[in-house]
C-alpha cells in the first residue's frame, strides 16, 4: 500500500474512528489503580532494613508467577506500543485523540500488576526489574506495518491478551489477583472492539487488502512480549498449564474475529483477496490440527505424571 492509499484509508476511515471514538467513551468506566492492590501487605525490603526477597514469600505457584511477569513485561512496553500506532494513525482529528486515550489507559496496567506484584511479593523483584529494562531496552518494532496491517494484527493482539489476563487470574489462585486481572481485561476488550469494529469498516473500504492484511496477521502472529528474555520456555510453561495455548489462540483469539468479520462469507473478492482467503482457511486447518495434537500429548504428560505420583 503507497502512503497515498495509507493517507485515503485514513480519511475514509475517520467516520467510523469518531463514532467508535465515541462509543468507547460512552462505555469506558474510569477506574482507579490503587484500589485494586492490597497495600496493606506490603513491607520493607532488604535497603531499607526490610527482608530480601525469597520464594518462601510467594503465594503464587511457579507457573503463575512467570504468566503474571510474561503479562507485566508485556504491558511494560507501552512507549513503544505507543510510538508504532502513532506512526500508522497519527496525531491529529479522531485518530490522534484515540491513540493518547489508549495510551492513557493501557498505562494503568502495567502500574496495578507490578504493585500487586510487589506488596505480595509474588515475583522475584531484581529479576522483574532486570527483564524489564531489557525489555524496554529492546523495543517493540512493528516493521512499519501498513495501516491495514496495524488494524488487524491489534485486533487480536488485543483479544489475545484480554484471554490471557483473564486465565491468567483465574489460575492465580488468589482473588485479589483475579479482580485486578478481571478489570484489566475489561480494559483490554473494549480496546479490541475499537480495532475490530475499525477493521470491519476497512473491508468495506478495501475489501482485498484487508483480507490479505488478516491472513498476513493470522499466519505471522506474534505476541509483541516475544522479546522478553526467555519467552519461548515461558510461553511452552504456560501453554502446558492451559492458560494459553494453541487451543485458546485458535478457538478463543483468531475465530472469534473472523466470524464477526464474516471473511469467509464476503461476497465480491477479486482474484487477490480469494487467493488470500485460500490461504487463511488452510492455515487454520494446520493450526487446528497442531493444537489438537498438543492437546493430546498434554494430557498423555499428564496421565504419565499422575501415576507416578499416585
Amino acid at each position: 500500500m503507497t502512503t497515498t492509499d495509507s493517507t485515503r484509508l485514513l480519511l475514509d476511515l475517520e467516520p467510523a474512528v469518531t463514532e467508535n471514538l465515541d462509543r468507547h467513551l460512552g462505555m469506558a468506566k474510569d477506574w482507579m489503580p490503587h484500589e485494586y492492590v492490597p497495600w496493606s501487605l506490603g513491607r520493607d525490603f532488604a535497603d531499607l532494613g526490610g527482608e530480601a526477597w525469597n520464594p518462601e514469600q510467594s503465594a503464587l505457584s511457579p507457573i503463575a508467577r512467570t504468566a503474571l511477569e510474561v503479562n507485566l513485561l508485556t504491558e511494560d512496553n507501552l512507549p513503544s506500543y505507543h510510538r508504532e500506532i502513532e506512526r500508522a494513525f497519527g496525531r491529529d482529528g479522531a485518530w490522534g485523540t484515540w491513540v493518547h486515550r489508549w495510551t492513557a489507559e493501557e498505562g494503568r496496567h502495567a502500574f496495578c500488576i507490578r504493585d500487586y506484584l510487589l506488596v505480595t511479593r509474588g515475583v522475584d523483584p531484581d529479576e522483574l526489574e532486570q527483564a524489564r529494562m531489557q525489555v524496554m531496552q529492546t523495543g517493540y518494532d512493528s516493521a512499519e506495518k501498513p495501516i491495514l496491517n496495524v488494524l488487524a494484527y491489534v485486533s487480536f493482539q488485543e483479544l489475545a491478551t484480554r484471554v490471557s489476563h483473564r486465565n491468567t487470574g483465574k489460575f492465580a489462585g488468589d482473588p485479589i489477583a483475579e479482580k485486578l486481572l478481571t478489570r484489566v481485561s475489561t480494559d483490554e476488550n473494549l480496546h479490541m472492539v475499537f480495532y475490530r469494529n475499525l477493521t470491519k469498516a476497512a473491508l468495506d473500504f478495501a475489501p482485498n487488502a484487508t483480507m490479505r492484511a488478516i491472513t498476513d496477521e493470522v499466519v505471522h502472529f506474534a505476541m509483541p512480549g516475544a522479546i522478553i528474555p526467555g519467552f519461548t520456555r515461558k510461553a511452552v510453561q504456560i501453554a502446558q498449564a492451559g492458560i494459553y495455548d494453541l487451543r485458546v489462540h485458535h478457538d478463543e483469539v483468531v475465530w472469534p474475529l473472523l466470524r464477526h468479520w464474516k471473511v469467509f462469507e464476503l461476497e465480491g473478492l477479486d482474484a487477490e483477496g480469494e487467493k488470500a482467503r485460500t490461504e487463511l482457511s488452510e492455515f487454520l486447518t494446520r493450526i487446528d490440527a497442531q493444537a489438537t495434537r498438543f492437546e493430546e500429548q498434554r494430557a498423555r504428560t499428564r496421565e504419565r505424571l499422575a501415576a507416578k505420583s499416585g
